[in-house]
């Protein structure tokens, strides 16, 4: 960050507005960082990554708040509040951003860490989806994206076939 005394701070936006907000900031002056990251989506037979905020509904701005008029945050479109302590803005901690931005790839996004592989047997809970909350067993894993439980339901085991990324160990 190159301004003079300036620290980041956390602004958390309003419901899916956090490219908004941050287009809004840099507007005014602003420095932004928006951690963002690829996530994988599937949909009518279709697997595509697309980019997701790594926080959502945060993104974090650089203030010098001796020098800006950081209050104006406040009423920027698509921010709910800058995150405060007292009626001061809350400063991130140093470091926090170098190191987030030291997990991004070429293209910017972060690089989350594989999930851990499930072995067969391991005991699982649905995170998402229909079956939220049910716990179920590994059958097995074909590859790192789709896994095969057996979730009791009625009264007997039914194999179910689930993304990797909704599903954590129980």
């Amino acid at each position: 960050m190159a301004m003079g005394s300036s620290s980041w701070y956390v602004v958390q936006t309003q419901v899916n507005a956090e490219a908004k907000a941050a287009a809004g900031l840099v507007r005014q002056g602003f420095s932004t960082y928006l951690p963002r990251y690829q996530k994988r989506r599937s949909h009518a037979r279709k697997v595509e990554l697309v980019p997701r905020p790594l926080f959502p509904r945060y993104l974090f701005v650089a203030i010098d708040v001796a020098a800006q008029r950081w209050r104006a945050i406040q009423s920027t479109i698509g921010v709910s509040h800058l995150v405060c302590v007292g009626d001061r803005p809350a400063a991130v901690e140093n470091g926090v951003i170098d190191v987030l931005k030291s997990r991004e790839d070429e293209a910017g996004f972060i690089t989350l860490a594989r999930r851990p592989a499930f072995s067969p047997g391991d005991k699982v809970r649905i995170v998402e989806g229909a079956f939220v909350d049910s716990l179920a067993l590994v059958e097995n894993a074909s590859d790192h994206h789709r896994v095969a439980v057996l979730l009791n339901l009625l009264g007997r085991k039914v194999r179910v076939l689930v993304g990797a990324e909704l599903i954590a160990a129980a």
